[in-house]
């Protein structure tokens, strides 16, 4: 198989777009010599002060159009130097100084499925990632401190920051988003595991309008890691959301029952969909009657983009008239008017609508078998595909520990038959027949191996040698024999064992499951491989239903920091690799209900609260994530496929100031360390 090559001023403010030119038009291609204290972008005192001038401000040509779209918005739009912050986050464009105007076309698999790719295009946190998935540069956020011990992380935000309908942003919106929405069961019923510290919630305080402070009862250096990194925005917009908040406002019963609802958390709810994933429903797809009886039709954002299309066939998203940041000449970001996205669930038509050149970046679920047929019509396509390395994108197999059916719960809580069915994958054969002959072997460890350093050679080598005489020995040992002679083996009650392998080509690729099929097969384990869509498969998984999960699942170094949720049951959200749940259920409910976790889970769990306490990097938190690894390896309750894949990453020559990905991967939030809302379209 032939193996694909990686690639791997003296001038007063705000008087006019004709100042503009006395600053240089400073790009990562062409920074002039000026360079500031982040990598690719500069407060705004910081930059005039290195560049010696004055920035004026203009903004896009069309935005009262575009402002007169989004339902609810005042529709006197102010000056372009009136929605911007006191102190815009000054950007350098990849390649040039862009355009205002366009549509960035993008396809995803359906509403609740597969967005990720282009909800990271329009999104925002306290912090980011730099390109380089090295360095956390501010966004939201101006600066950040830390205390001595990790225990208290203190923002400063920007001044004069608005939100999308041009109310004031301020640190009390942070606080009200942790206290009055994430920690209020009548919002989310149970807190997620990264929003707490060894199970304690923290406290969050607005100690003015610009400074919010996180307090932790345990030290946590991966909190800073978090705001970087994960989907869920640390704000809301208590001027809006607070007026529907019983606990912020007396009237918002009454407010509610005006609209038509029973109470203010209802309407909270229908706004925020009770989930701190940012694309539940809409208004729009709830009830779209709602949105004319309502102050607005979706909630005031800080994102780029605010949808004001939401159907079963497509989202639209429109340019924010107040986003934050600007470009080296004054213009404000972002270029791109508005992003259509379109759902398709099949991967054969979203191949051939990107080789027809109909989109204009593609990455999630863009599996490195569809890379031949994209790179030959690229040319004619008019469109660019980079190979590039992943990170956390590794398929990994588990069965379910809680089956409701006990018989099948035994066999797969049975180490002998979990090492035999691993060491009955042929991952060679997968290499070469889904990853066109790259990556490697390896097992699961929680970790991307590539991203630490105490996951050794060692640990990814456990039970992935392909050998079907020992896993046939491990399996007669689980008790599996032939009992009726039909050529396949039966459980120890003598019923009939059949692995139904449900799986979608979000979570894997379609030969995997295939693959996995047929080598189980041939140890006597009578196996099928069936595509559902991700909705399916979740709604499956999230009932107690499946027999084999088949999903991504390891993280990177970063995101293990902060989030304990792959050693906890059920091992993750919704969305991902999950697995038993009604261990979740027996520490949910204190051991009321459910079932027992065995210790070695138990074990880990109590290990990664450690782990994440301890100094990043240091010789402590080494020797505990070795300790968790081993735990890993030595149970095999998940299974790791192959390692070190490299993915395509798909975009329209139409895109300008668009860069790679460094490392495709959900876990730095797909396109948001590559500042996408410098993208734009070339005329």
């Amino acid at each position: 198989m032939k193996r694909i090559l990686l690639i791997g001023a003296a001038f007063c403010a705000f008087t006019g777009s004709a100042l503009a030119a006395d600053c240089p038009p400073v790009t990562v291609a062409n920074d002039q010599g000026i360079k500031g204290e982040f990598p690719q972008q500069f407060e705004l005192a910081e930059f005039q002060s290195l560049a010696s001038c004055t920035l004026s401000f203009k903004g896009n040509p069309e935005a009262a159009a575009l402002n007169a779209k989004i339902v609810g918005n005042p529709q006197d739009l102010p000056a372009v130097e009136d929605r911007l912050p006191k102190e815009p986050l000054v950007v350098a464009p990849y390649e040039e100084i862009g355009v205002h105007g366009g549509i960035l076309n993008g396809i995803s698999k359906a509403t609740e499925s597969g967005t990720s790719d282009l909800l990271s295009v329009r999104h925002v946190n306290l912090v980011r990632y730099s390109d380089n998935l090295q360095d956390i540069v501010p966004n939201v956020a101006k600066s950040w401190e830390w205390n001595a011990d990790f225990t208290q992380l203190t923002f400063k935000l920007r001044d004069g920051h608005k939100w999308s309908d041009g109310k004031p942003f301020t640190a009390d919106d942070v606080a009200f988003w942790y206290n009055n929405m994430l920690m209020d069961k009548n919002v989310i019923e149970k807190p997620k595991d990264r929003f707490l510290i060894d199970g304690k919630p923290w406290t969050v305080e607005a100690l003015d309008a610009t400074t919010v402070r996180f307090t932790l009862a345990a030290p946590k250096p991966g909190l800073l890691a978090q705001f970087a990194t994960d989907f869920a925005q640390p704000f809301q917009p208590k001027h809006f959301l607070g007026q529907f908040h019983p606990g912020i406002n007396a009237d918002a019963d009454k407010l509610a029952k005006e609209a038509g609802f029973e109470n203010g958390y209802e309407v909270i709810k229908f706004y925020y969909g009770g989930s701190d994933w940012k694309d539940v429903p809409s208004p729009y797809l709830k009830d779209a009657s709602k949105t004319t009886v309502l102050p607005a039709a979706v909630v005031p954002t800080l994102e780029s983009h605010i949808v004001y299309v939401d159907t079963d066939e497509n989202r639209k998203v429109v340019a924010n008239p107040y986003f934050h940041m600007v470009d080296t000449q004054g213009n404000q970001l972002p270029y791109i008017n508005e992003i259509d996205e379109v759902f398709i669930a099949d991967e054969q038509v979203q191949t051939l609508k990107m080789v027809n050149g109909e989109v204009g970046y593609k990455q999630q679920a863009v599996n490195l078998a569809q890379a031949p047929v994209l790179l030959e019509n690229a040319e004619k396509g008019g469109y660019k595909v980079a190979i590039v390395p992943t990170v956390g994108e590794n398929v990994i197999v588990s069965f379910n520990m809680t089956s409701a059916n006990e018989a099948k719960r035994a066999v797969f809580n049975d180490f002998n038959f979990r090492k035999a069915m691993s060491i009955a994958i042929d991952r060679a054969e997968i290499i070469d027949s889904v990853y066109l002959g790259e990556g490697r072997p390896e097992q699961y460890t929680a970790w991307d191996a590539n991203t630490v350093d105490f996951v050794t050679e060692a640990h990814l080598k456990v039970a992935t040698e392909y050998n079907v005489d020992e896993a046939n020995k491990l399996l007669d040992a689980a008790g599996l024999k032939d009992a009726d002679g039909d050529g396949f083996r039966d459980l120890p009650n003598g019923e009939r064992l059949v692995l139904n392998i449900q799986f979608s080509t979000q979570g894997t690729p379609a030969g995997i499951p295939e693959i996995l099929a047929t080598n189980w097969s041939s140890v006597g384990i009578q196996a099928t491989a069936k595509e559902v869509t991700s909705d399916e498969y979740r709604a499956a998984q999230s009932a107690n239903e499946l027999d084999v999960h088949i999903w991504t699942r390891v993280r990177p170094g970063a995101v293990l920091a902060y989030n304990p949720g792959l050693l906890i049951p059920p091992f993750d959200n919704y969305f991902t690799h999950r697995n038993g749940m009604l261990w979740a259920q027996w520490i949910d409910t204190k051991g009321a209900e459910g079932i027992e976790p065995p210790a070695d889970v138990k074990a880990g769990m109590a290990n990664i609260a450690k782990f994440q306490s301890a100094a990043a990097g240091s010789a402590e938190q080494a020797k505990i994530g070795g300790e968790i690894v081993q735990t890993l390896v030595d149970n095999l309750r998940f299974i790791g496929l192959v390692g070190s894949i490299p993915a395509p990453v798909y975009h329209n020559d139409e895109i300008g100031n668009f860069k790679p990905m460094t490392a495709k991967t959900y876990d730095y939030y797909q396109m948001y360390p590559y500042r996408p809302n410098q993208y734009f379209i070339k005329k």
